[in-house]
């Protein structure tokens, strides 16, 4: 068995392994653990009954949480002409088009999002191999090609996630800081959930949500119980 630090097993006592929770109890009990000296990430991990190498069963897409995420995200805009100027008005950090492909060429990636206006994706789509791994590369399915820049940017600024199923089934997302209040990060643990509901692929059979779990960054993870989360008893009924 790996060794595991005093903190991390001081946590694991407070809590049952197997037993799951409802929303308010696991994210209080995360809010319990003395884990780190540093304002953690809430992070949500949802299994979802779906086989992801079908592309009918994948699960891919972007909402805005309603309390954020707890950090001010660095947004670059690929942009020219009014859409240049409007990306600014909007608040992007980096907005340009050659110049900016260009830098990004040389090893520059000091941003968190990255949106391009369409006519812009034919010389970004030559980065590629540079922001697909790193997943910035800009994609319509999540809103991030759009003409509507302003509220691209507005949106990456108040805390808009994306979240993609992984090869497992599984969909990882932050929802939070650990200082905040826990009515809030369930309120964002609520909404998430309820948008993967929303958007349950045609081909998804049986129970679509397997498991959910909830757990900061350097903690344990909680169980909470699929059918305690508002919206997920829906989504098994259709």
């Amino acid at each position: 068995m790996a060794k595991v630090g005093k903190k991390y097993a001081e946590a694991v006592k407070l809590f049952e392994r197997d037993k799951q929770y409802d929303p308010a109890e696991a994210i209080d009990i995360i809010k319990k653990m003395d884990t780190a000296k540093f304002d953690e990430t809430v992070e949500l991990a949802v299994n979802l009954n779906v086989d992801p190498k079908y592309a009918d069963q994948q699960v891919r897409g972007a909402l805005v949480l309603p309390h954020g995420v707890g950090k001010t995200k660095s947004v670059l805009v690929f942009a020219q002409g009014e859409k240049e100027k409007e990306a600014k008005d909007a608040g992007a950090d980096f907005v340009g088009g050659e110049d900016l492909i260009e830098k990004i060429k040389g090893g520059w990636l000091d941003f968190d999002v990255a949106i391009a206006t369409p006519n812009m994706m034919g010389k970004v789509g030559r980065l590629g191999k540079v922001l697909g791994p790193k997943g910035l590369m800009p994609n319509p399915k999540v809103g991030t090609v759009t003409m509507d820049v302003a509220k691209a940017v507005s949106e990456s600024k108040a805390g808009k996630v994306e979240y993609r199923t992984d090869k497992a089934g599984n969909i990882h997302s932050p929802i939070g800081k650990k200082s905040f209040e826990v009515n809030k990060l369930v309120e964002n643990l609520t909404t998430l959930v309820d948008t993967l509901v929303k958007v349950k692929p045609a081909g998804a059979k049986g129970q679509y949500i397997k498991s959910i779990t909830v757990s900061s960054t350097m903690s344990p993870g909680v169980r909470i119980n699929p059918f305690s989360v508002k919206g997920v008893i829906k989504a098994e009924e259709n």
